[in-house]
């Protein structure tokens, strides 16, 4: 093996990794990001945690636009004046909150 081929070897390792952490930090977050809505929607211990589930697979089945789309009908269907902007700054701090978790955990 040269040394390219192990540079490239490593290079794609590392990408691999990158993405496993990404996806990770991904589906913390929109469990974090359900448990935030949640609450504001009322909702409290096994209904919190279903929806929570509900929030992770609309992001699953379609991307991170689609956990937003569910979170504003959502709140839009209880009639709460939560903004876009409030929902998308709730999204990035817990993003920050779910990498923080998992690069706590090893």
């Amino acid at each position: 093996m040269t040394t390219f081929d192990k540079r490239e070897e490593g290079f794609e390792k590392k990408f691999a990794h990158d993405e496993e952490l990404k996806f990770k930090a991904t589906a913390r977050r929109n469990k974090l990001i359900g448990m935030w809505a949640a609450e504001k929607l009322g909702l409290s211990g096994a209904q919190a945690d279903a929806y929570a589930k509900e929030v992770v697979m609309a992001d699953l089945e379609a991307g991170a636009h689609d956990v937003f789309k569910k979170i504003r009908a959502d709140f839009d269907g209880k009639k709460m004046t939560v903004s876009d902007q409030d929902i998308h700054r709730a999204m990035d701090a817990m993003m920050i909150q779910a990498i923080a978790q998992i690069k706590a955990s090893g």
